[in-house]
């Protein structure tokens, strides 16, 4: 069995949309939006889900800017992250405080927020439309 997970970046203006996340996992640091991919569900159908249930947004178009394998010491599984981009979307932002506090961060100032390691790296591919399909590998020490 495999962990699979979705991430999508909302960019408006220069900014991205980002979750302080109020509980475990990375309790206290900065996310994007996403989450596990349910059984019968697409990696797209899951990230235009999660980004609903966590920002109130409604994603109209999205873009796959890639996949990345994701290796931690204490989990066994493989662990695949697929990570996504949107300009074009619509809805009253709105938290799911249960998840955490939303807010729009100026890109350049993204690397000086609390972030898990994994995604502070990734981040910045993910958001730059101009450069291609992204693949990595990111291992935890």
């Amino acid at each position: 069995m495999s962990l699979l997970y979705t991430q999508v970046h909302c960019l408006r203006d220069g900014q991205v949309l980002l979750l302080k996340r109020t509980k475990e996992p990375n309790l206290g640091l900065w996310v994007a939006p996403g989450g596990k991919i349910e059984r019968n569900e697409s990696p797209y159908e899951c990230a235009v889900r999660e980004l609903y249930e966590e920002t109130g947004l409604y994603a109209q178009e999205m873009h796959f800017r890639g996949v990345v394998s994701i290796v931690m010491p204490m989990v066994v599984e493989p662990c695949l992250q697929f990570l996504f981009t949107s300009t074009d979307f619509v809805g009253e932002l709105a938290a799911d405080e249960r998840e955490g506090i939303l807010g729009w961060w100026p890109i350049e100032e993204v690397q000086y927020l609390d972030m898990p390691p994994a995604n502070a790296r990734l981040l910045p591919q993910a958001v730059d439309m101009k450069r291609p399909f992204y693949q990595a590998k990111y291992v935890y020490g």
